[in-house]
């Protein structure tokens, strides 16, 4: 089994900055990509940023220039550097990992998820 953990969400004011963590932790043989997704009430679920195994990164719109994604591969955590943060930041962030579990002659591509975290920026 393999779990997501997110951390460093909470409550900042517009234009402050917040970095979340996501470890992964469990029968990991690799991690492909990590991605952040974000959510608000009444809204779609957002990716917000992903970035592969290579570090090559992408980011919405949105948050171009404002946002930085990293990973330590080492130990299997992904990081959502935010900064310039503004109210239409609000959401629950959640950590996507694509990975792959088991063992090198016996393994499989998984998807996973962890539980959330909170971020409200205030006006």
């Amino acid at each position: 089994q393999v779990q997501l953990v997110e951390s460093g969400g909470g409550l900042v004011q517009t234009g402050g900055s917040l970095r979340l963590s996501c470890a992964a932790s469990g029968n990991i043989f690799s991690i492909i990509s990590m991605a952040w997704f974000r959510q608000s009430p009444g809204k779609q679920r957002e990716l917000v940023a992903s970035i592969d195994s290579s570090d090559r990164a992408n980011y919405a719109d949105s948050v171009t220039g404002r946002f930085a994604i990293s990973r330590d591969n080492a130990k299997n955590t992904a990081f959502l550097q935010m900064n310039s943060l503004n109210p239409e930041d609000t959401a629950v962030y959640s950590c996507n990992a694509e990975l792959l579990s088991g063992t090198y002659y016996h393994k499989q591509r998984i998807s996973s998820w962890g539980q959330g975290t909170q971020v409200t920026v205030s006006s």
